[in-house]
């Protein structure tokens, strides 16, 4: 619960940062995408990690297999909406180190995502085999 609120305040704090400083921002076309983007990706963000729940852990772990939710297609919703939104941000902003960040970020989240799939494996068996036959990334 704790790493549940600890998460959303983060969010929280970087929603705000961007709603006080929308006024900044010179809009058009390309630059509302980026914002409905970031936006949506954001929502998808929380939604995941709050269906992960008491599963979330920084380092891999195997305490349950969650397929509910965004999981029931997607084994890392966390990681992709995270990058989504980081892109969304880069284009609202017209920060392109946001899309290096990404850039460097995805190789990272990728290993990270291999490395947490054979503990699930190891730990789940058949049963984890089966769910990533119709799940993506």
């Amino acid at each position: 619960m704790k790493a549940n609120l600890i998460t959303l305040a983060a969010l929280m704090a970087v929603v705000v940062w961007l709603a006080m400083h929308a006024t900044l921002v010179e809009w058009d076309a390309v630059k509302v995408v980026g914002a409905m983007v970031a936006g949506v990706s954001l929502v998808l963000l929380v939604t995941a990690r709050l269906q992960l729940g008491g599963s979330f852990s920084v380092g891999a772990k195997a305490r349950t297999l969650v397929t509910t939710g965004l999981y029931r297609r997607i084994r890392n919703p966390i990681y992709v909406f995270a990058a989504l939104m980081l892109v969304g941000m880069a284009v609202v902003l017209g920060n392109w180190y946001l899309l290096a960040l990404v850039a460097v970020l995805t190789p990272v989240q990728v290993m990270r995502a291999r490395k947490e799939e054979a503990i699930l494996a190891a730990a789940f068996g058949e049963e984890y085999e089966r769910y990533k036959v119709g799940t993506w990334f």
